[in-house]
C-alpha cells in the first residue's frame, strides 16, 4: 500500500478550510497548460494573518536594486519581484522554464561541457510589468508602509496622500495561474496612470500581449488584463491607460512551450504561450479581485500550515522596527530575536511554497530575477546548491514541494543517460573511466533544462542527486516515489560498476575499490582517486539501491552484486598528519583549509554514516569534527548553512546557533549576509554581490535539525537547543525519517510534550539524552509522549 501523506494531509486540510467557509483549490499545475477552473471560496472573512508572520519595510524597493529590495511572490512556476513604489510599481516577472541554450552535446577541447549562455544556455527574465501613478510619487505620500504576510501569500503597499488612505495587494495564484495587482482607496481617491507590458529579449509588444521564440526553438509569451471600478480602463497603443478609478485590478500571466519530455525535444508544438496566457488572464478577470485572492490564500494556506513554530518571545522594541531595521539591530546588539529568527525560517518556507510546485525545481535563483545574466545561467548546480535547495523541503511540512525535484531528474535522465554512453570516455574527459567501460548515467557540475550538462563532468553528482530523492522516500515512504526514483538509482550503480577501480592499500595485501580520477569539489587535485566525497557517495548510493530493490523485490541479482562491492569499498580514514578526516587518500591536505564545501563531510551531514554515537568510531567523529572545526565558521551563507547543519549533528547547540546567525547579518555593499528582502547574498568579489537562494532553505532546514533529528527507526529531540530558544518553544508538522512527522513543545531546555504521528512509518525510537522509549504506530496513527528526563 502507498503510504504517501499527501492525500489524507489535503482531506483534513480540505475539511478544515470548509469549516472555515473556504474551500481549497486541489489539483496539479503541471505546466504553462490549460487548466479547469479552480474551486471558489464561499463568501467567508479571509483569515488574519499574525503578525509574527509578517515582514514589514518603511520604504519601497529601489528598481535598480530590485534583487535586494524587491518583494518576491511566485505561484510555484510564475514569479515576480515587486518594488512597490507608490508611482511606479514595478514587476520582474519570471517563468520557470524561461531557458536559452539547448542540449548541449559537443564537448570542447578538454573533453568538458561549454558553460556560456548560447550553447549552455541561461534562465532568463519573461517580462517587466510596469504600472505608472504619476500623482502618486513617493514624495507625496506619507504614511508608507509595505508588508509580506508569509502565511497568506500577499504582498500590501499602503499609504496616504492627500488625506486619502490607498492600498494595493499583489500575489501570485496558483489556481488561477497568474499574478494579481489590486489597487484600492478609502476616502474618495481616484487612479490615474498608465500600466505596460515589455518582453526583455526585444520583443514586439502591443497594449497588452507579446510573443516570440528563442532560437532553440522555445516559444514564449505573457498578457495583462486591466478592469475598474469607476473611471476608465482602455488600451492605447504599447500600454493601457485608466484614469479616476475608485479601484483598479490588473492580471498578467505568461509562460513557454517547455515540456518536461526528452522524446519530445522538450517542447510543446501545438502550445501557443501567449494565445493561452491571455487565455488566463481572460478567465481570471472574470472573478472579482476578492474571489482571486480568497482563492488564492486558501491554496497557500494549505501548504503554510503545515508547519508552525515559536522559538520564544522577542520584546517589544524588537518588534517595533522595521524588517531591515531590526536585522541591523540583531546584528549590532548581539541579543537574540527569536520571532525574527523564526519568521527568517518561515521565509525560506514561503520561498519553497512560492518556487517549487507543478513546474521546474528551484534552481540558484529560485524562481527570481532582476535580469538576464544572472551569474552561473542561474542554473542547477549537482555539487551542493540544488541539494540544498530540497533539504528543508520534507522537514518543514512542505513534502509536496519536493516533487519538481524528482519529475526534473526523471525528465532528464533519457538525456543524461545517452550523453553519458555517447561522450562520458572521450580520450580528452580527465575523469573518463580507465576501465574503458562506461554504462548508466552521469552528470555535469552544471545542468539546464534541455537535457544537457555544462562546465566539468561530475562523477558522484549521481550518486548525491539519488541520495536527495533518497531522502524523500525515507521521510514519505512513498512506495510509488520509490517505484519513480529506482530507474535512477539502478542507473547510477551501473555507473559505478563501470567505474570503479582496484588498489591495494600500502603495507598491505587488501584490495579495495575506489573511485577513478576525479576531483573534490570544488579544490585540490582533479587526478584524485578515492577521495572521501565520492567514496562516501557511492558507498551510501549501494545501500539505498540494496533496499530499494528489497522493498520493490526487483533485480535480486544485481543488487547481490552491488552488495559485494559496496563491502570492497574503501572508506576515509583519519590523517596522522593534521587528526581530520581525510579528503583524499592521502594524510596531507591538498587543497584549502577554510575551503567553502564540506566535500569530505558528507557521511556527516546529508550522510549518517558518520554518528557522534557508539556506532562510528570515536577517532572518525573527532576527525570529522577537527576537520569541520578547521573549515572555519565565516564563509559564503550556503556554506554556513551546511556547517551549522554538521554541528547540529554533532550536538555543538552554540557553533550551530552562531553560523545562523551569521547568515541573518545585514549585507551591506555586496558582503556575505542577508539583503533587506531577506534574500542571501554571496559576494563574488569586493563589492559586488550576488543572491543565491540555496542557503535560504539550508539555514531553516539547520534550524529544525537544531530541534529534532531523525534517520529512519531514531528520533532525537532538541539534540542541539540554543540558549537562545531554550526558555519555551514549539514546532508543529516537522517531518521525520522513516514516516512519521513530529509536534513538539518544550520549556526551560526540555521537552514537555512530543505528538508522534505516522503517515506510513511503523516503529521508531524517541530518545532525549540517555532515555529512550519506542513508539510503534499504525499508518496515520499518533501518540503523544510526555515527562521526559535526561
Amino acid at each position: 500500500m502507498d503510504t504517501n501523506p499527501t492525500e489524507p494531509s489535503r482531506r483534513r486540510l480540505l475539511s478544515l478550510a470548509a469549516a472555515a467557509g473556504v474551500a481549497t483549490a486541489l489539483g496539479g499545475l503541471p505546466a504553462f497548460t490549460a487548466s479547469a477552473a479552480p474551486q471558489r471560496p464561499v463568501d467567508a472573512p479571509l483569515p488574519k494573518g499574525s503578525s509574527r508572520n509578517q515582514l514589514w519595510w518603511q520604504a519601497p524597493g529601489d528598481e535598480h536594486s530590485m534583487i535586494e529590495q524587491g518583494l518576491p511572490v511566485g505561484n510555484g512556476r510564475l514569479g515576480a519581484l515587486a518594488s512597490n513604489d507608490p508611482g511606479r510599481e514595478l514587476l520582474l516577472i519570471t517563468d520557470a522554464t524561461m531557458w536559452t541554450g539547448g542540449l548541449n552535446d559537443k564537448l570542447d577541447s578538454d573533453g568538458q561541457f561549454p558553460y556560456d549562455r548560447e550553447n549552455f544556455g541561461s534562465f532568463t527574465l519573461l517580462g517587466r510589468l510596469t504600472v505608472d501613478i504619476p500623482d502618486h510619487d513617493l514624495g507625496a505620500v506619507n504614511g508608507y508602509r509595505r508588508t509580506l504576510d508569509l502565511a497568506q501569500g500577499v504582498v500590501t503597499t499602503s499609504y496616504v496622500r492627500s488625506g486619502v488612505t490607498y492600498e494595493r495587494q499583489i500575489f501570485a495564484s496558483r489556481p488561477d495561474d497568474a499574478i494579481v495587482l489590486h489597487f484600492t482607496q478609502s476616502g474618495g481617491g481616484r487612479y490615474t496612470g498608465s500600466i505596460t507590458l515589455e518582453g526583455t529579449h526585444d520583443e514586439s509588444v502591443t497594449g497588452t500581449s507579446f510573443g516570440a521564440a528563442f532560437p532553440n526553438g522555445l516559444r514564449y509569451g505573457a498578457a495583462v488584463k486591466a478592469s475598474s471600478s469607476g473611471g476608465s480602463v482602455r488600451v492605447n497603443g504599447p500600454r493601457i491607460d485608466f484614469s479616476g478609478c475608485r479601484e483598479l485590478t490588473v492580471v498578467v500571466s505568461g509562460g513557454t512551450n517547455y515540456a518536461p519530455d526528452a522524446a519530445k525535444g522538450y517542447r510543446d508544438p501545438s502550445l501557443d504561450p501567449e494565445r493561452l496566457a491571455r487565455t488566463k488572464v481572460r478567465d481570471a478577470a472574470e472573478h472579482s479581485a476578492d474571489t482571486l485572492l480568497r482563492t488564492h490564500v486558501a491554496d497557500h494556506r494549505e501548504l503554510f500550515e503545515q508547519l508552525d513554530i515559536s522559538l520564544g518571545t522577542s520584546s517589544d522594541e524588537q518588534r517595533s522596527l522595521d524588517t531591515w531595521d531590526r536585522l541591523g539591530a540583531r546584528a549590532r546588539d548581539g541579543e537574540p530575536d527569536p520571532e525574527l529568527e523564526a519568521a527568517y525560517l518561515q521565509f525560506g518556507r514561503y520561498l519553497m511554497i512560492s518556487g517549487s510546485r507543478g513546474s521546474l525545481p528551484l534552481n540558484l535563483q529560485g524562481l527570481w530575477l532582476d535580469g538576464n545574466d544572472p551569474d552561473w545561467m542561474g542554473d542547477y548546480h549537482t555539487d551542493i546548491n540544488i541539494q540544498m535547495n530540497y533539504w528543508m523541503a520534507d522537514r518543514a511540512g512542505l513534502s509536496q514541494c519536493f516533487d519538481a525535484l524528482t519529475d526534473y531528474c526523471l525528465a532528464q535522465f533519457p538525456s543524461w543517460t545517452k550523453l553519458t554512453n555517447d561522450l562520458y570516455n572521450d580520450p580528452r574527459n580527465r575523469f573518463r573511466n580507465s576501465t574503458g567501460k562506461v554504462a548508466g548515467w552521469a552528470v555535469a557540475f552544471s545542468t539546464n533544462i534541455h537535457g544537457g550538462s555544462g562546465w566539468w563532468w561530475h562523477p558522484a553528482g549521481n550518486a548525491w542527486l539519488c541520495t536527495t530523492l533518497w531522502e524523500h522516500y525515507e521521510f514519505t515512504r512513498s512506495r510509488s516515489h520509490l517505484a519513480r526514483i529506482y530507474p535512477l538509482l539502478k542507473g547510477a550503480c551501473e555507473f559505478w560498476e563501470a567505474r570503479l577501480i582496484t588498489t591495494t592499500l600500502p603495507g598491505t595485501s587488501q584490495e579495495v575499490l575506489i573511485d577513478d580520477s576525479d576531483w573534490s569539489p570544488e579544490h585540490g587535485p582533479q587526478d584524485a582517486k578515492g577521495m572521501t566525497y565520492a567514496q562516501e557517495l557511492v558507498w551510501v548510493l549501494f545501500d539505498h539501491f540494496l533496499t530499494a530493490s528489497k522493498e520493490l523485490k526487483k533485480d535480486t541479482a544485481y543488487a547481490k552484486k552491488i552488495g559485494g562491492l559496496q563491502k570492497r569499498l574503501y572508506m576515509p580514514k583519519v590523517s596522522p598528519k593534521t587528526g581530520w578526516l581525510e579528503e583524499w587518500m592521502s594524510p596531507d591536505n591538498l587543497g584549502e583549509t577554510t575551503h567553502r564545501h564540506l566535500s569530505p563531510l558528507i557521511g556527516l551531514f546529508p550522510g549518517d554514516r558518520i554518528r557522534p554515537d557508539d556506532s562510528t568510531p570515536s577517532e572518525i567523529v573527532e576527525g570529522a569534527t577537527a576537520l569541520l572545526a578547521a573549515r572555519g565558521m565565516e564563509s559564503f551563507g550556503w556554506a554556513n548553512a551546511w556547517r551549522s547543519l554538521c554541528w547540529a549533528r554533532l550536538k555543538d547547540a552554540d557553533k550551530a546557533y552562531q553560523l545562523v546567525v551569521n547568515n541573518l547579518r545585514p549585507s551591506i555593499d555586496g558582503g556575505n549576509g542577508t539583503a533587506p528582502n531577506l534574500f542571501d547574498i554571496y559576494e563574488v568579489e569586493k563589492g559586488r554581490g550576488i543572491f543565491q537562494i540555496e542557503a535560504n532553505f539550508g539555514t531553516p532546514a539547520a534550524m529544525i535539525e537544531m530541534l529534532v533529528y531523525s534517520r529512519p527507526g531514531h528520533l532525537e529531540l532538541l539534540p542541539a537547543l540554543p540558549d537562545a530558544w531554550a526558555k519555551s518553544g514549539s514546532v508543529t508538522g516537522v517531518g521525520v525519517r522513516g514516516g512519521f512527522t513530529i509536534d513538539l513543545r518544550w520549556r526551560d531546555g526540555k521537552p514537555t510534550e512530543a505528538r508522534i504521528h505516522s503517515v506510513g512509518g511503523r516503529t521508531t525510537t524517541v530518545a532525549y539524552g540517555n532515555t529512550s522509549r519506542t513508539v510503534t504506530l499504525k499508518p496515520g496513527g499518533s501518540v503523544t509522549l510526555r515527562d521526559f528526563a535526561r
